[in-house]
């Protein structure tokens, strides 16, 4: 007999939280944080020439951002950039 009056409700976005899902979320989570940086670089390296006029770069990176949820085909993801 269980005493507790919990009821497990069904995830409203329609995604099971199964071994194979989280597994494919993981990769989903990498390749978007490699997407992200190799496009943070190529905007790097095209501004690199662009100087400050004490000689400093004027693009740089600076910090992060917090973590956000990305829509995909198999459920939102966490992606921190």
């Amino acid at each position: 007999m269980h005493d507790d009056t919990i009821t497990r409700l069904p995830d409203p976005s329609g995604f099971a939280a199964d071994a194979l899902t989280e597994v494919i979320r993981a990769g989903a989570r990498k390749l978007i944080e490699q997407a992200i940086e190799a496009e943070m670089a190529a905007l790097l390296a095209t501004f690199s020439d662009e100087k400050l006029g004490d000689g400093r770069a004027r693009l740089v990176r600076h910090g992060t951002l917090p973590e956000r949820e990305v829509l995909t085909g198999i459920g939102p993801v966490a992606v921190k950039v």
